[in-house]
């Protein structure tokens, strides 16, 4: 669960399914049922076959009872999957890591921890405040388990029951409360960090994102102007920069602007490394740009165009300044941007082992495709970028050449547009470099389509 969930991060994935129209609500909806399902199988070929074999820590037990715990062990472990993952941008880190949790849990709990549960002489408070590590939670379960049913078995009896959980010396009852304490406050936490942490690429929220939870407006236009505490000197600037400064100030000083996007003094400055000095990406860069312009930006390598795409699609956050589309700040309605956008970015953010096509009927589903008119929208995608003829769309993704994964990214950005279904109305499309890595005839017929 956590390598899955780290995945999606490192590799953009998750970013990349927000800008197409999947909330974080569905997302974790899915996520979580996904692995609870997946959990719940498990368990059950784990306890049906330990009862057919006849072990009798399964079979003297109470049934019931076993399906309490492992049912609640189960959400916690995916609580604490999602938790642990926000601190992670890395997989092989976080592999490593949950590997030494794994064992180090289960080395000190029955070298250690058992011989705490044991001593009569060592407080029960500190034993309890242990269980707070899911991985001691389950152990002392198990312990208690394993207990009762081998205590039952040499007396002829039964294990552990419901009336026993009452026992002073059971740890069951309180391990209960522990784990879906935990699991509730660990689930609500973790949902939080995933909201203000920028780790694995995305815009993290301002800390107490809560307000979200109140009604979001973007500010006035006029009023991010009037905040602005600095400006690029006009007398440093070329004629028409300092033209188009001019007519972005008039625009947001007019609350009836009615343009497709509005860069107000956006600027990037990312942070130096090792004692270096920071760079300077985006320099005070301010731009109207109307509805129905097909706008492009040159320039060579380091010039700050992939920088000024990535804030414009939420991936990194301005040092200063805002940008508007359609009237909505970058700053706080990214939701409502990406119900209006398309975007290719720079990199193919691509699941290896999906084919082609699943990753368009996905992302088709996003945006409320569904019967003939997906089928439809999809295999015109598929034509639209060729990849349709000879069964290539129906081959894994890790398969294809650079050029086709990057014919599969635009396909990707475009689905749903206009000229393909009803269902879909992008008002802008953002892309990156987006012919990089295809061949000059299929780059020009996929800028024809």
């Amino acid at each position: 669960m956590l390598t899955y969930l780290v995945y999606e991060k490192q590799q953009k994935l998750k970013i990349m399914m927000k800008m197409q129209g999947l909330k974080d609500g569905p997302y974790w909806m899915i996520s979580y049922g996904y692995f609870f399902v997946l959990s719940v199988v498990y368990m059950t070929f784990f306890v049906f076959f330990g009862s057919l074999i006849g072990l009798n820590f399964f079979r003297v037990n109470n049934y019931g009872i076993q399906i309490v715990f492992f049912f609640v062990y189960i959400n916690l472990q995916i609580a604490f999957a999602f938790f642990v993952a926000s601190f992670f941008s890395s997989v092989k880190i976080a592999t490593v890591i949950g590997y030494i949790y794994v064992f180090g849990s289960g080395l000190l709990g029955a070298f250690l921890f058992r011989f705490f549960i044991e001593d009569i002489n060592f407080s029960r408070g500190w034993i309890l405040v242990m269980e707070i590590v899911p991985g001691f939670s389950l152990y002392r379960g198990l312990y208690e388990l394993g207990q009762y049913a081998f205590s039952g078995n040499a007396m002829g009896a039964t294990g552990m029951m419901w009336e026993n959980l009452k026992d002073p010396i059971n740890g069951m009852r309180d391990i209960l409360i522990v784990m879906t304490v935990e699991w509730a406050l660990m689930l609500v936490l973790a949902f939080y960090l995933d909201q203000v942490s920028s780790i694995g690429g995305s815009v993290g929220n301002p800390l107490l994102f809560f307000r979200c939870l109140q009604k979001k407006h973007a500010p006035p236009l006029q009023s991010s102007f009037a905040q602005q505490n600095h400006k690029v000197a006009v007398d440093m600037e070329k004629a028409d920069v300092a033209q188009e400064r001019q007519v972005v100030e008039q625009l947001l000083m007019d609350c009836n602007a009615n343009q497709a996007i509005i860069c107000d003094n956006l600027r990037k400055v990312y942070p130096g490394k090792d004692g270096n000095p920071d760079k300077l990406a985006v320099r005070g860069l301010s731009l109207a740009l109307p509805k129905g312009q097909c706008f492009g930006m040159l320039g060579p390598n380091g010039a700050g165009k992939t920088s000024f795409i990535s804030m414009m699609v939420g991936l990194t956050k301005p040092t200063s300044g805002t940008a508007y589309a359609h009237g909505m700040d970058i700053r706080m309605d990214m939701d409502g941007i990406y119900t209006n956008m398309g975007v290719c970015p720079q990199h193919d953010l691509l699941w290896e082992t999906l084919t082609g096509k699943e990753h368009l009927f996905f992302y088709a589903r996003l945006k409320n495709l569904q019967g003939a008119a997906l089928v439809k929208a999809v295999n015109d995608s598929l034509k639209s970028v060729n990849l349709f003829h000879g069964g290539v769309g129906d081959k894994q993704v890790g398969t294809y050449s650079g050029g086709m994964k990057r014919r599969l990214s635009v396909a990707i950005s475009l689905i749903g547009d206009p000229k393909h279904t009803q269902w879909r109305r992008q008002k802008y499309f953002v892309t990156d470099l987006a012919y990089s890595s295809m061949a000059s005839s299929n780059a020009s017929e996929t800028l024809k389509s």
